[in-house]
């Protein structure tokens, strides 16, 4: 693979933030960059060396990319923190991108998890940023997932031999599965006695992560490439979510396309995998 590969240093807050650079051979005069969001807890090589894998093979493909670490995790110094609170630190990197790559014009965000879910929340503040790869993404509430767990786990279960084969053998207890169907069942209805609150009542609630995502993706004009894991309850609330009218209407229109990866669980853990998200990221990245 003919690519060149650095480590780099940047300043945020008063800390020193690390990553590493890939870079192809010959730098394009321009170039449209990808910048790795990591998710949390981990650092710039990935669950399965995805996000070291990924930026290799973007590089050969003459796409160059930046992976690093937030404040407080691998090599980074400062205080853990929260996705939701990484604004200062992709911003920090993406000013270090451009200074390293003097030839990047713009760059793509791409994330997974509660990366993908900064990446929303941060994307239409800089408009250096023009895209967002975007991986089942973190819209948990105690609802939605209750929502999920009922719609896809009690389905499947209804169809699972083992199951039917623990009742036959007396080891199903069915007072207790009926109570965990009902503590499931009030979490997924929760949310929709909230929102019927009156006004004053409703507005004393915290806006909830999922409308946060909402409106700062709903003010990004830029592309976007969504892709879900089939065996994934994450993605599965948040295609639950994506299929409300607000959802609906963000994400409509040629600037976003979609892919679903059947089988895949949640980090894309096997090889063929990883390889069908890499292609789908640089075949996306050369259609606009």
């Amino acid at each position: 693979m003919n690519i060149e590969e650095r480590g780099v240093g940047f300043h945020c807050a008063g800390c020193w933030l690390y990553g590493v650079l890939s870079l192809p051979a010959a730098m394009p005069a321009s170039a449209r960059g990808v910048v790795l969001v990591v998710g949390g807890p981990q650092y710039r090589v990935g669950s399965h060396r995805q996000f070291t894998l990924l930026a290799r093979e973007l590089a050969s493909q003459g796409v160059p990319v930046l992976r690093f670490d937030y404040r407080g995790m691998g090599d980074s110094e400062g205080d853990l923190r929260d996705f939701s609170d990484v604004e200062p630190d992709l911003r920090a990197a993406i000013d270090a991108f451009f200074l390293e790559v003097p030839s990047t014009t713009e760059v793509v965000l791409w994330g997974l998890c509660d990366a993908a879910s900064a990446a929303m929340l941060y994307a239409h503040h800089d408009q250096r940023v023009t895209g967002m790869v975007l991986l089942n993404p973190w819209a948990r509430t105690e609802e939605g997932a209750a929502r999920a767990y009922l719609r896809h786990y009690y389905l499947t279960r209804l169809f699972d031999p083992g199951l039917w084969k623990k009742i036959a053998a007396g080891r199903f207890n069915p007072a207790a599965a009926l109570r965990s169907f009902r503590g499931l069942l009030g979490k997924a209805t929760r949310g929709a006695a909230a929102s019927s609150q009156p006004g004053a009542a409703a507005q004393a609630v915290a806006q909830p992560l999922p409308q946060r995502m909402l409106e700062g993706y709903s003010r990004f004009r830029g592309h976007t490439l969504f892709i879900t894991s089939g065996a994934d309850l994450t993605a599965r609330e948040f295609e639950a979510l994506a299929s409300g009218r607000d959802w609906r209407r963000a994400m409509r229109g040629k600037r976003v396309a979609r892919e679903r990866l059947r089988d895949a669980d949640h980090t894309f853990s096997r090889i063929e995998w990883r390889n069908q998200v890499a292609r789908w990221t640089a075949d996306w990245l050369q259609r606009w």
